[in-house]
This record gives C-alpha cells, sequence and structure tokens, in this order.
C-alpha cells in the first residue's frame, strides 16, 4: 500500500519577506563579487612615477624602489618575474628593495626550491649603480626571530637563517645594508638600516662617512621617521601596504605604522622627507582594495631643476 504525501501547505504571499530573499541574494552577489575584485587587486600592481629634488645632488640619478614582497605565502615566482620584468623596462640608475622580501610564514631553509627560484629571480635586476635591500620585521619572522623578548621564543638559529639568506642575495647581486652605507657617486650616499621593530636600526652607523653628499636613507618601517638620530636628505620605505584595504571616504582599515605615514609623501616631525611605498606583495589576507601594488620609479634631481 502506497503513501502518498498531501501537498504542502501554499505559502500566503508576502512582499517584505520576498524583497528580503532579493536583497539577501542581491547582497550575497555583492559581497562575493566584491571579494574576487580584492583578490584580483592584489595581484594587479602598476609603476608609479614621481619626482623629487634632493639636497646636494649635482646630476639626477632614477632609482626604482620594490618593497614588501612578500614572497612564499600568497606570492610566488611568477608574480617576482613580472616585478623584475617591469623594472628592468624602466633602466632604473638604482634598485633599491625596501624590506620583506619573503613572508613570515615562509621558511626559507626548508623550501630550498622556493628560496632558490625567489633569489634567480632577484638575481635579474641589474642596475649600474647597484641592487641594495634591507630586512623587514616579515623577513625576521621568516628567520625564526620573534618579538618576544624571552629568549625561547625565538629560533637558537634565527642569526644564521639571516646570514644564509643575506649570502644567497648576494651571491645574485643584491647587497643587504644592515646599519651601514655607500658611496655610489661621487655625489650620492645609500644608507640602509635594520628593521625598527625586530632589528637595531641605527641611522646614524647608516649615515656615517657620507660627508657633503645627498643622503637616502632605506628603512623598512616609516616609523623610522620617529626616532631619526641624524638627517638625510630623503627616507624611502614600505611595511604599510598603504593600508592594503582602503573604503571610500574612510580610507585605510588599518595601518601597522604612525597614520600619518601610511603612503606617499610625508614629512616626519624633524621635518625630513621621506616616500612611502605601498609595497607589491600582502599579509593577512590575499586582497587589496583601492591600494594597487606599485614600483616607484623615483627621479631625483639636483636643487632648483
Amino acid at each position: 500500500m502506497s503513501v502518498v504525501s498531501p501537498d504542502p501547505a501554499p505559502v500566503p504571499h508576502d512582499p517584505q519577506r520576498r524583497a528580503l530573499l532579493r536583497w539577501l541574494v542581491g547582497g550575497g552577489a555583492l559581497a562575493g563579487g566584491l571579494g574576487v575584485s580584492a583578490v584580483a587587486q592584489g595581484y594587479r600592481f602598476g609603476v608609479t612615477h614621481e619626482q623629487w629634488n634632493l639636497v646636494g645632488l649635482t646630476r639626477p640619478v632614477r632609482l626604482a624602489l620594490l618593497t614588501d614582497l612578500h614572497y612564499g605565502l600568497y606570492i610566488g615566482a611568477g608574480s617576482v618575474r613580472r616585478w623584475v620584468d617591469a623594472t628592468l623596462a624602466e633602466c632604473p640608475d638604482l634598485i633599491l628593495l625596501g624590506g620583506d622580501l619573503v613572508d613570515s610564514h615562509f621558511d626559507a631553509a626548508a623550501r630550498p626550491q622556493q628560496t632558490a627560484a625567489l633569489l634567480a629571480e632577484l638575481g635579474r635586476l641589474r642596475a649600474p649603480l647597484g641592487v641594495y635591500a634591507v630586512w623587514g620585521n616579515h623577513d625576521y619572522g621568516s628567520f625564526g626571530r620573534s618579538i618576544s623578548q624571552s629568549p625561547e621564543a625565538s629560533r637558537a638559529d634565527w642569526a644564521a637563517r639571516r646570514d644564509a639568506l643575506r649570502a644567497g642575495l648576494a651571491g645574485q647581486g643584491v647587497t643587504v645594508l644592515l646599519n651601514e652605507g655607500r658611496s655610489l657617486r661621487d655625489d650620492l650616499w645609500l644608507g640602509g638600516v635594520d628593521d625598527l621593530r625586530m632589528g637595531e636600526a641605527d641611522s646614524v652607523a647608516a649615515l656615517r662617512g657620507s660627508g657633503t653628499r645627498a643622503t637616502v636613507l632605506l628603512a623598512h618601517n616609516p616609523d623610522v621617521l620617529l626616532r631619526l638620530r641624524s638627517a638625510p636628505g630623503l627616507v624611502l620605505s614600505g611595511h604599510t601596504h598603504g593600508g592594503q584595504v582602503r573604503l571610500p571616504l574612510l580610507g585605510a582599515l588599518k595601518v601597522p605604522a604612525d597614520p600619518r605615514f601610511t603612503m606617499g609623501w610625508v614629512r616626519g616631525p624633524q621635518g625630513i622627507p621621506a616616500y612611502v611605498s605601498r609595497g607589491l606583495g600582502m599579509s593577512g589576507l590575499p586582497v587589496r582594495n583601492l591600494c594597487e601594488p606599485e614600483i616607484t620609479l623615483l627621479t631625483l634631481l639636483p636643487p632648483g631643476a
């Protein structure tokens, strides 16, 4: 004997319910679309062209600033290859890497093939005045260095791991500046400091010997502007990602530095100018919004030029 289920009772027409359902479906589609857009924005990038008159400079110099690559988590060798290609197409005189070359979740020692791929791509960077880098906080996280003051919070071999990556970069023609500087021309000095949070930044040591040359200080974290014990002509930084996710009218939702130094041209309390790059990679979540990744092509000019 078969049992036939009765037809369900008809649902009474409810305009408000239908409107709510339409809103929920439409809102879900919109949220999904925004999410896809935010992920896509994270992998697009542009070249930002800037100029600055630098005291002490006698002739122009064009430099490329690439920062916050965050290789290893959301960023692979293909992205780095595109960034390198775009940089070389600009034919800069000098190339600077502003820290966070690798993501803190990436273990360079445990993943030698991925590390070799990164080094091979960065090794393609060439410029007449050289290729220089500094460490960022994520680099130190990758080495196993903890921000905690407790000795057991960090790996015992974190310094050796840092030195190994530094040697690997040097083998590819990339010099990591660790509170030290270089005379690039008779009118130009480049200094680079250790990370402000995870290392021991020393701007005095980085600029020692600069004399009357124009001075550029490469520092991952723009908060170095609050602690400078020297007066460089220009500071170049990253770290903030420009906030990474920005909303119309509200701007950046979160900035891991003094909010005055979120991105672009800024000045520290001593009046020292700085350019803070939006960077190229992503941390936290693989998204960006209204904050395009950038390579900065900066033309430095003599005063009055």
